[in-house]
């Protein structure tokens, strides 16, 4: 681990530092993180370097926004890896604090920062309460860190929509910036949960982003919202995946398009086995494809 990066656990000690670089008139970025870092956050990374800021990254598995039969418990981890990627990358604090920081009075009475109508759909539907413990923890950590710029992942699309309305609705000082998804080569979008597929769940989980290329290529061609999202489940269940939801939703709002919207995000997630994917691609109907994805 490089003596550059500092490694700060205490709420108060982040905040000393925070306090140091405002007074030097500098600029931070903040890219929260819950770890077991793949490329796809190193991307968010280099993105938020390319700034020339001070740059703040945190790892903190929060437990607010798992479901009762969802993965904490066994979610990766990989601290001592994610210290020395964060290092050789050039950030300055790597804030990890403890959920008793983050939740001195437990998740029971924890108040919490509700999104009403981005929450409760698509993945909101599936697992209610997500989005409430994304925005709770969000707005805690930007409260913290008190960040000029934040960096999240176009991957969760869902997620940057929910965190950018909290940001306006809330009027935090904070410019938020999506970052394209990161890909391996067969097209499958970079996930810490791609870890919890076996190899033959490995070798069809690239189905689901070719189902969204077929998705993206139809609605350029005029076909209708609704057709695109029967074909899409329908070619998802015939690769061997269990779909949740494929959707077809206006990009700013991922409201239901109507014929007039050009500006779109076909929108999917699935399960290989116990495991839960996430995908998206953004589509301009009636023109070229918004290389976003």
């Amino acid at each position: 681990m490089s003596a550059s990066l500092r490694v700060i656990e205490e709420i108060a000690a982040l905040r000393q530092q925070v306090r140091a670089w405002r007074g030097g008139g500098q600029r931070i970025a903040f890219v929260p993180t819950m770890g077991n870092l793949h490329d796809g956050h190193l991307t968010l990374v280099r993105a938020a370097r390319a700034d020339g800021v001070r740059l703040v990254v945190s790892i903190f598995v929060n437990p607010l926004q798992f479901g009762p039969r969802e993965d904490l418990a066994t979610y990766p981890r990989t601290p001592e890896e994610d210290r020395e990627r964060l290092a050789a990358a050039g950030v300055d604090v790597l804030f990890t604090p403890s959920a008793a920081a983050i939740y001195p009075r437990g998740l029971a009475e924890q108040t919490r920062v509700e999104v009403p109508g981005l929450s409760g759909i698509l993945c909101g539907a599936s697992r209610p309460g997500h989005f409430t413990g994304v925005a709770t923890v969000v707005c805690k950590l930007f409260n913290i860190v008190q960040p000029d710029l934040a960096y999240f992942g176009e991957k969760d699309f869902q997620q940057l929509l929910v965190i950018g309305r909290m940001v306006e609705d809330l009027g935090l000082p904070i410019e938020i910036v999506g970052v394209p998804t990161v890909r391996e080569p067969d097209g499958l979008a970079m996930s810490s949960r791609n870890g919890y597929l076996t190899p033959s769940e490995r070798s069809l989980a690239p189905a689901l982003y070719h189902a969204l290329e077929r998705a993206g290529a139809a609605l350029r061609a005029g076909e209708a919202a609704a057709e695109v999202e029967r074909s899409g489940r329908a070619g998802l269940e015939a690769a061997g995946l269990r779909p949740d939801y494929f959707a077809v939703r206006r990009a700013g709002d991922l409201g239901r398009p109507e014929p007039a919207d050009r500006d779109l995000v076909v929108l999917a997630a699935v399960f290989l086995g116990t495991t839960r994917l996430i995908d998206n691609l953004r589509v301009r109907r009636g023109g070229s494809r918004d290389r976003l994805d």
